[in-house]
């Protein structure tokens, strides 16, 4: 069974750009553009991997990052932020609620599939 990422962005085409690297990488892919969305697919199924926004309608990614952390079944799930955030309080607040990687968009190919396999192998730190 492959295993599943979620992918947390309001942008459609950043999340069908970032949906199709997971793809590439033989990773099942699920969805969500509001972070109402993403509590309720959290909710139904937990997955290996969840690609977060910072920034999203509804609910931020700080906090979905923090519900993620303290919730039973769902604290072992490795969170990597993408973010058009790059100033250094944003990436230590990331950390600080739980983030496992920090990447900055644009998104590049090599850095992104260098981190998510990183991630999933548990060989990353912060």
């Amino acid at each position: 069974m492959p295993r599943t990422a979620l992918v947390v962005e309001d942008d459609p085409e950043i999340r069908k750009l970032i949906r199709k690297y997971l793809e590439k990488l033989g990773l099942e892919v699920r969805e969500a553009g509001t972070g109402k969305a993403a509590l309720v697919e959290l909710a139904a199924q937990t997955p290996a991997l969840v690609c977060l926004d910072l920034m999203l309608p509804e609910t931020s990614g700080y906090d979905i990052c923090e519900h993620i952390r303290r919730t039973p079944g769902l604290s072992e799930v490795q969170v990597l932020v993408i973010s058009a955030r790059s100033m250094p309080p944003d990436r230590a607040l990331a950390e600080e609620v739980g983030a496992d990687a920090y990447l900055i968009k644009p998104i590049r190919w090599k850095s992104f599939s260098a981190t998510v396999l990183a991630l999933l192998d548990g060989t990353t730190s912060g």
